[in-house]
């Protein structure tokens, strides 16, 4: 089956296009020759120095527009879709995390439910061709069964920001069926690379080596029955989405023209086999022998112990299949932190 691909004629929304998969995706829009309209609030949930680092990189584009702001701010978000008549909107933005949803519940609200309300408010007064927006994997819960698929139930998320992904999809729904908004959400699996986000593990294990302090890894040290991750490289995750945009779902069996994908890896690993293999990458970028120094703590509230996406029904609707194995990626990864940082 063929895929729509993008048109360097239509008008791309990128919210939380200073974020991690919000820039690349925006850098491959704009390589593209594609006019991008980039929001973000700048927050400092994490350092804002590589936000404005990765927003440096799209600002030589002459096709690209920045917006500071938040999408909680319904006023903004109208008036932007108002301005620009965005063709394609893709809602990144958002309060990531799954451990600082139970510190920080607010955040999650606002970005997560008011947030992406008044981005399907704004779809409905100046209608898109193709809404895509982001879920997460920790929809899934604890789900016993693997590999998660997405007609899997998704009632019992384990955490606040799991139930606003959850949410999400249940309010794209609804405005599609109303409004006939055709929309893709798409379930993201732990995603990595370089230009990351500093609170993920691979980034906060390769922060710590450098500082001299021990990694935290969260299976009890019960190395039998690991936590397992369906790790997706950062290119990987792009191809899927650029591959999406320009193909809609359309209404069928009087359903709402909406659908929603798991994007991943296929192939979950462990997380003890990750840990080593950037061990691997960081001594190849160095030239010298990485070993971190481990301390095993309980799973956090939140957590689950395996992430595993079956990807079927993206790969029969768009062709799309990763293809970065671990090596390669955390080597890519290890190769930019240590020029980044200019640590030795």
């Amino acid at each position: 089956m063929g895929y729509g691909g993008i048109s360097t004629d239509k008008v791309y929304l990128v919210t939380g296009a200073a974020g991690f998969i919000g820039y690349f995706l925006s850098r491959r829009l704009l390589e593209q020759g594609c006019k991008v309209i980039g929001i973000d609030n700048l927050n400092d949930y994490y350092d804002v120095n590589l936000k404005n680092a990765r927003l440096d990189n799209l600002k030589p584009f002459e096709k690209f527009i920045f917006v500071k702001g938040d999408i909680s701010d319904k006023e903004l978000v109208i008036d932007i879709f108002g301005r620009f008549r965005p063709n394609i909107a893709v809602n990144l933005a958002a309060q990531a995390g799954v451990r600082y949803s139970v510190e920080n519940p607010d955040a999650y609200i606002k970005s997560n439910i008011t947030g992406f309300f008044n981005i399907l408010e704004a779809c409905r007064h100046y209608p898109v061709e193709h809404l895509v927006y982001a879920s997460s994997s920790s929809v899934y819960g604890s789900n016993k069964k693997v590999p998660f698929e997405e007609t899997d139930p998704v009632d019992y998320p384990v955490s606040l920001y799991a139930a606003t992904k959850k949410s999400n999809e249940l309010m794209a729904y609804t405005y599609s069926h109303l409004y006939g908004i055709p929309a893709t959400g798409l379930r993201f699996f732990t995603v990595y690379g370089p230009m990351g986000r500093p609170d993920m593990s691979y980034f906060k294990f390769t922060v710590s080596y450098f500082k001299g302090e021990p990694i935290r890894i969260y299976n009890n040290g019960d190395f039998e029955n690991d936590l397992y991750r369906d790790f997706t490289y950062i290119d990987d995750i792009v191809e899927g989405i650029i591959r999406l945009l320009g193909n809609p779902p359309t209404k069928a069996n009087g359903m709402a023209s909406h659908r929603v994908f798991n994007i991943g890896n296929n192939k979950p690993e462990k997380l003890m086999t990750f840990v080593e293999t950037l061990e691997k990458a960081l001594s190849n970028a160095l030239g010298r022998e990485v070993k971190f120094k481990k301390v095993y703590e309980p799973m956090k509230p939140g957590d689950v112990p395996v992430t595993y996406a079956s990807i079927d029904r993206l790969q029969e609707a768009i062709g799309f299949k990763p293809q970065t194995s671990i090596e390669e990626g955390l080597q890519k990864f290890a190769d930019w932190y240590v020029e980044y940082y200019k640590v030795r």
